[in-house]
């Protein structure tokens, strides 16, 4: 089972303790709630982790249950547990003793104080390590490029096996089923090392000290000190000097400074009037300018089958919508191999709509031309 103990200088918020060291001793203080969100994510990996043991003919226990379970959490846990199969697969092409370590715990204590944590899944290949990373979420997408979390549990997964293994490169790999995305990405064990050093380790010293400067950006998504941060407010207010001024009257650099801060800005005002909104309604809080009102609500019908035999007994039968069923649920219910065949050629994929995005964004560039070039060609 996953763990339900934390280090407070865990893996999981590795990126933002790095990037703002007081925070991790700030929010430590502070009570965890557990979202929906967290507890369908704990059954998920729960599932998740009993498949690969039993997979791998190891001692798996009984199936878990949870009042979580649905048809995607099967088929996407069915995909994780194939995903490392086969690539177990393949690593016994060069390798007849691959390791396959399951929810592995880890201690990197040695660069971080107190600082342990689980790893989903650890393969071992002759002088190849991998770390795999099972994300049930879907909200956000996350990369395995430079990821802190995962680099940390790459340490950990090298204090324990580079004694017995030599080690040479170690890979890392987000597995995010609900989104489709598996993404890898390999460092030299030199490398790693080098960056635990220099990076990690003040860094740690820091945060476990509760020094530092407080620093806003993405991590702050989801520190439990979010909403009322003053370093993150004055992050997002430092846009106020540019309030007013028509987009075309500023700067490239002005304007670049705005799109990178937009997403992350939206997401904080969100947070900021959810922590509003639940301190005025749970504590009778008021704010100045604002009110508690009763939101707009939506008639509908209190029992549906009811409705349905009411409906007929009074002699309306033309009361059901018929609707083709999408694509997805096509393909699942005939299978991959009988859906090309039977409905292959009637399936297009228009080019997608041209948005503009951070450079960090992996799909590939579209260079345009300049109109006024076209004109004169």
């Amino acid at each position: 089972m996953p763990p339900t103990l934390h280090s407070i200088l865990g893996g999981s918020s590795a990126e933002r303790w790095i990037q703002c060291p007081p925070s991790a001793m700030l929010t430590a203080q502070m009570e965890d709630v557990e979202s929906e969100f967290a507890a369908e994510g704990t059954a998920a990996h729960a599932l998740a982790e009993w498949k690969v043991r039993k997979a791998s003919k190891q001692c798996a226990g009984r199936r878990p249950s949870s009042d979580y379970w649905t048809d995607e959490m099967e088929e996407t846990t069915d995909d994780y547990r194939d995903y490392i199969m086969d690539k177990v697969s393949d690593l016994k092409e060069s390798c007849k003793d691959v390791q396959i370590l399951v929810e592995q715990h880890l201690d990197f204590s040695r660069y971080v104080p107190q600082g342990y944590g689980t790893a989903d899944c650890i393969l071992i290949s002759d002088k190849h390590l991998f770390v795999i990373d099972f994300k049930y979420g879907r909200g956000v997408q996350v990369d395995a490029t430079e990821n802190s979390q995962m680099k940390v549990y790459a340490i950990g997964a090298l204090e324990i096996f580079d004694c017995l293994y030599e080690i040479e490169d170690i890979t890392m790999v987000i597995f995010q089923p609900r989104l489709h995305h598996i993404d890898e990405w390999t460092v030299s064990k030199d490398d790693l090392i080098s960056w635990a050093e220099n990076t990690l380790k003040p860094r740690a010293e820091l945060a476990f000290k509760g020094e530092g400067e407080f620093k806003a950006g993405a991590w702050c998504r989801f520190c439990k000190a979010r909403e009322t941060c003053r370093a993150r407010a004055e992050y997002f207010l430092e846009l106020a000097r540019l309030e007013f001024t028509k987009p075309a009257l500023l700067s490239n650099e002005e304007l670049s400074e705005v799109m990178l801060k937009a997403d992350e800005l939206s997401k904080w005002v969100s947070d900021v009037m959810a922590y509003a909104t639940a301190a005025a309604i749970e504590e009778g809080r008021h704010f100045a300018g604002f009110k508690v009102v009763e939101g707009r609500s939506n008639r509908r019908f209190s029992d549906e089958k009811k409705v349905e035999e009411a409906a007929l007994a009074a002699g309306y039968s033309d009361i059901y919508n018929k609707t083709l069923i999408n694509l997805t649920a096509f393909e699942k219910l005939m299978g991959k191999d009988e859906f090309q065949d039977v409905l292959g050629s009637l399936v297009i994929k228009p080019k997608g709509k041209l948005t503009l995005v951070p450079e960090s964004d992996k799909r590939p560039e579209v260079i345009i031309s300049n109109v006024n070039d076209e004109f004169c060609d």
